[in-house]
């Protein structure tokens, strides 16, 4: 999960593709479109549309396969228990309750791999109050150094066979562990804070500009939002 992300934001600044040179603005609107399309379709056609334009800007984006299909996936994980509960014996109920989440799942992956953070969180910090959209891009940086931190913590348990050790004595274990990385997270915002403050923070963190400069890659994206409203259009009364 921690390398899935990692390589997510890396590719997310280092791809070459039409899309990453594509500004994060219309992205957005395509993808915010798309996947309220997706959770709001009637009828089956419309999703297994919305979900093949999904792999199909999601595969033209260059981002790797593994990667891709990792991110992609995780909503399936948990879509299985739904289904089995929901299931009425239909297999086109079963489809249809597992791709809407897929399909939000592949804008998704699609628009954060393609987006740098800044360009991502600069728009949506326009429409949220400023404490929530600054925390949201801080949050956003402090959890890789987080994740990184729970790993190497489990990489000493099972150093020091702390998993060879009665479930009594590992829940303590497992306790203080959480309670260190709640005292480093803790920490970390104060510091990070101090260093703000020290800097002349004057409230807005995130006050990039470039994410709505449009570009001539602004076209492919275009095409993708005309072509996901024709399905709309098109497929909205099909069963």
């Amino acid at each position: 999960m921690i390398n899935t992300i990692a390589q997510i934001d890396f590719v997310a600044s280092a791809g070459r593709s039409p899309w990453h040179r594509a500004s994060a603005l219309p992205k957005l609107v395509l993808a915010g479109g798309a996947v309220g399309l997706a959770v709001f379709a009637p009828g089956l056609k419309l999703q297994l549309a919305l979900y093949a334009m999904g792999w199909l800007v999601a595969l033209t984006s260059l981002l790797p396969l593994r990667l891709l299909a990792a991110a992609a996936g995780y909503p399936l994980l948990f879509s299985v228990l739904y289904i089995a509960l929901r299931w009425d014996g239909s297999v086109e109920g079963a489809l249809s309750i597992a791709l809407r989440p897929l399909t939000a799942s592949l804008f998704a992956v699609w628009l954060v791999g393609t987006t740098p953070y800044p360009d991502l969180f600069a728009p949506i910090s326009l429409v949220l109050p400023r404490a929530a959209g600054d925390g949201l891009f801080l949050t956003y940086r402090a959890l890789f150094e987080l994740l990184v931190r729970t790993q190497r913590l489990f990489r000493a348990f099972r150093l020091r066979a702390a998993e060879s050790l009665p479930v009594r004595r590992r829940l303590p274990l497992a306790g203080e562990g959480l309670a260190t990385l709640v005292l480093y997270g803790f920490e970390r915002s104060q510091r990070m804070y101090s260093i703000l403050m020290l800097r002349g923070h004057a409230g807005r963190i995130c006050g990039c500009r470039h994410y709505a400069e449009w570009t001539r890659a602004d076209l492919w994206v275009v095409l993708g939002a005309a072509a996901v409203a024709a399905a709309g259009v098109l497929l909205w009364r099909s069963p």
